[in-house]
């Protein structure tokens, strides 16, 4: 988070290229909250329930690489600095998801998709988009994508195995924190998209959740 210093662009950029580094690299994300997995226990699951979780888990990754590249991407082009500084500690606050779902995903013997760094390139790039256009229309992008989390959430705690206890807290966990976050950029002021935008948004998220589901 950048604070009140203020940053030339160059500044800007390098902060930027740090953010992408510690999104996509493996385990250098660090969390500011323990896993709320920690305080379950290991369940043993057959072959097939483990290679589903595993790729469950990894959309939801993907999900939070994409979380990052948009609030990057947004807050780089702001023009309201309270704006800028949302955008800045809505990233901090999914590094713990980021963080969360990797170890789980490890711990299921699987590894994050191969396909992140070209969604946090797309992502960034809506991002930045967003903010261009204008602070409204990036803090609409902001809650409208949150509902889609909170949607394919809903789906992927349905088909968690009853026993994965480690998966579902997780999981539960980011649903409630991506809630809050729809909420909180909608009393900023940002704006309801109507529902043909949320539609196509929900189409493009299952262009991504096909496609790193097993690569």
């Amino acid at each position: 988070m950048t604070g009140n210093r203020a940053y030339t662009p160059a500044d800007r950029l390098l902060l930027q290229a740090d953010a992408a580094l510690r999104t996509l690299l493996p385990f250098s994300g660090q969390p500011h909250r323990a896993s709320p997995a920690v305080l379950e226990n290991e369940q043993p699951l057959d072959a097939a329930s483990t290679q589903h979780v595993a790729g469950l888990m990894r959309i939801n990754h993907t999900g939070e690489v994409c979380a990052q590249a948009l609030y990057q991407g947004q807050a780089l082009t702001a023009k309201l600095p309270e704006v800028r500084a949302a955008m800045e500690h809505a990233a901090e606050e999914e590094i713990d998801h980021l963080a969360w779902c990797e170890q789980r995903i490890r711990e299921l013997g699987s590894r994050p998709s191969l396909l992140n760094p070209l969604f946090y390139g797309l992502s960034f790039g809506v991002g930045a988009l967003a903010g261009l256009v204008s602070d409204k229309v990036s803090l609409g992008f902001v809650a409208a994508t949150e509902d889609q989390v909170v949607k394919h959430l809903d789906e992927h705690l349905q088909q968690i195995p009853a026993e994965d206890h480690k998966s579902r807290a997780i999981l539960q966990q980011m649903k409630s924190d991506e809630q809050q976050h729809a909420t909180t950029a909608l009393e900023a002021g940002g704006l309801n998209f109507p529902a043909p935008v949320k539609f196509g948004m929900s189409l493009l998220a299952k262009v991504m959740t096909k496609s790193t589901y097993r690569i």
